[in-house]
């Protein structure tokens, strides 16, 4: 279909037609008259101006047969090498293709070209820019937006899960437990979780003296004495909050130290006793396998997508601001710093040099495939409403030049006689 812009150009076209066809005509009358007034003696500059016109004449039916044959047959004969644009349109499709393929998507001039740009400079003065890098910072929101909304919270979650099971369960955690238990003992950092813990344990003591007292009268052989089992209960109970007392309040208790031994045995069988690593991983599994641990490992992505989502939709966060802080610097490394200038144009160039030579016949095949898809005579007058007017000048041109060279031909002849 013809859009407005195409009806113009055919009108165009038109109006250049009618002006060269004019202008042959307006040759031959003019050739016409000279003849008639070179046979009725007029003189010899009738000869010079029928030579002339007769010239242009030929000059002109020349080079509308030219023009013509490009877009159909002239006089509608079936001559040869006419109507070329049609009954080419394919093979013209394909030295398109490979004309663009040779001479726009060749390695070296996709190279040379990228490097004529100088995009790590242009780019980075244009990221140095605050306003540039908050639009870039808000397309990226955009975008990373857009691309959470389109994938579905149960396949993420599902490979999530995955993952991190698999990682879990192919890494030994046991050495690395062990080697992070003793560098806190060694700094001493786990004195303040047994300062937690005597704390609780005496509070919880204090609070629930009586429980105690009764579990270890409930314990008691049924022959004893009540008073005598009343009595054992108190004692333990007392002897019992005084030790967590002690090691509450006197931090080189020997409780404490044995805790200290114990911690410290048990981070050097977690890097190398074989038995204590194997119930490690045994229990890891376990944990692993139970329902409630891989819901949460689940939920995980859920967390992580509502976090991030609020981050990129809230223009003061801290996500979106640390993004703009490091656009900004690195625009402002790019527009100085050569090497880094550089290194960005080698993988830009790399990734398009790449994708060029990779889908080069793809490219080109379009080209062809979309030529051979059109139709032939629609093709053609597309083709010629876009340059048929400038064609139409080469008939007046082959007019106007026919003339002079007929002209400057008769001169000749006559001075030499002829």
């Amino acid at each position: 279909m013809f859009n407005a812009a195409d009806e113009e150009r055919r009108r165009g076209v038109r109006r250049m037609k009618a002006t060269a066809t004019g202008l042959l005509v307006l040759v031959a009358l003019v050739y016409a008259l000279a003849k008639w007034a070179q046979d009725t003696g007029a003189g010899p500059w009738a000869g010079y101006v029928a030579a002339a016109a007769e010239a242009g004449m030929v000059g002109a039916l020349a080079d509308w047969f030219a023009v013509t044959a490009l877009f159909r047959r002239p006089l509608g004969l079936p001559i040869p090498h006419t109507a070329i644009i049609p009954t080419k349109k394919d093979q013209l499709g394909v030295s398109l293709g490979e004309f663009v393929g040779e001479n726009f998507l060749s390695a070296d001039v996709v190279k040379a070209r990228l490097h004529a740009l100088g995009i790590g400079g242009r780019l980075g003065a244009w990221l140095a820019e605050p306003a540039h890098a908050d639009r870039v910072t808000a397309e990226l929101a955009a975008a990373l937006r857009g691309a959470l909304t389109v994938l579905r919270d149960s396949d993420v979650q599902a490979v999530v899960g995955e993952a991190i099971t698999r990682r879990a369960e192919s890494a030994e955690i046991a050495p690395g437990m062990g080697k992070t238990l003793e560098r806190v003992v060694a700094d001493g950092g786990h004195h303040r979780a047994v300062d937690l813990l005597c704390a609780k344990a005496h509070d919880w003591l204090v609070t629930h003296g009586e429980s105690v007292m009764d579990a270890v009268q409930g314990g008691a052989p049924g022959w004893t004495p009540r008073f005598v089992d009343r009595k054992i209960g108190d004692r333990v109970y007392k002897e019992l909050l005084r030790f967590v007392t002690e090691m509450r309040d006197m931090p080189q208790h020997p409780a404490r130290g044995a805790v200290d031994r114990f911690l410290t045995d048990f981070a050097a069988d977690l890097q190398s006793d074989t038995e204590t690593r194997a119930k490690v991983e045994r229990l890891k599994s376990e944990i692993l396998a139970r329902g409630e641990v891989q819901e949460v490992i689940a939920s995980a992505w859920t967390a992580i997508r509502s976090m991030i989502l609020s981050a990129a939709e809230d223009e003061q966060s801290e996500l979106r601001l640390r993004v703009r802080s490091s656009l900004i610097s690195l625009g402002a490394r790019l527009a100085t710093d050569g090497r880094l200038q550089d290194k960005l144009e080698g993988w830009i160039e790399g990734a398009v040099v790449y994708v060029v030579t990779t889908y080069r016949t793809e490219v080109t095949s379009l080209i062809t495939d979309t030529v051979a898809g059109w139709d032939a005579e629609h093709t053609s007058r597309k083709i010629e409403a876009h340059i048929g007017r400038d064609l139409q000048f080469i008939r007046i041109n082959g007019t106007v030049v026919g003339a002079l060279a007929g002209l400057l031909i008769y001169s000749v002849s006559r001075a030499f006689g002829a």
